[in-house]
């Protein structure tokens, strides 16, 4: 099981923490210094695509995939209701159908191994609880 700890260190401000001790400051959205909750979400989304098609995407093409997420909500929203992933392979040494091969693999891969974009497909149940 994973946890993070978040501590507050500012206002607005919260440190994430790992039990690796990596850490990621967090805080509202616009503020300098920080990432916003959303933020490190599609941060996770992005990463854990790129880290799936990572070794597929350099075996074929000896570079790794550039992978851009964002937010697609109407602004003042206060609710995700999509997340767009755009990868970026350079296909330029490849023919069209190592082109679709490897567009075709990546898809498979990600759809089957990528926990954070498969969980935001899904939506998952969140279970808060207030201790004292």
């Amino acid at each position: 099981m994973t946890t993070i700890r978040t501590e507050r260190t500012g206002e607005h401000v919260f440190t994430a923490v790992n039990d690796r001790g990596a850490s990621v400051a967090v805080g509202r959205a616009g503020q300098d210094g920080v990432f916003s909750p959303v933020e490190l979400l599609l941060a996770a989304a992005a990463t854990c695509v790129g880290i799936t098609a990572e070794e597929l995407v350099l075996r074929r093409t000896g570079s790794a995939p550039v992978v851009d997420a964002t937010d697609v909500r109407p602004p003042g929203a206060h609710e995700l209701n999509g997340v767009r992933v755009d990868v970026g392979i350079d296909m330029s040494g490849l023919d069209d159908a190592a082109r679709q091969e490897l567009l075709d693999v990546v898809d498979r891969a990600v759809n089957a191994l990528c926990t954070v974009t498969r969980t935001l497909k899904r939506s998952t149940a969140i279970d808060m609880v207030v201790a004292p």
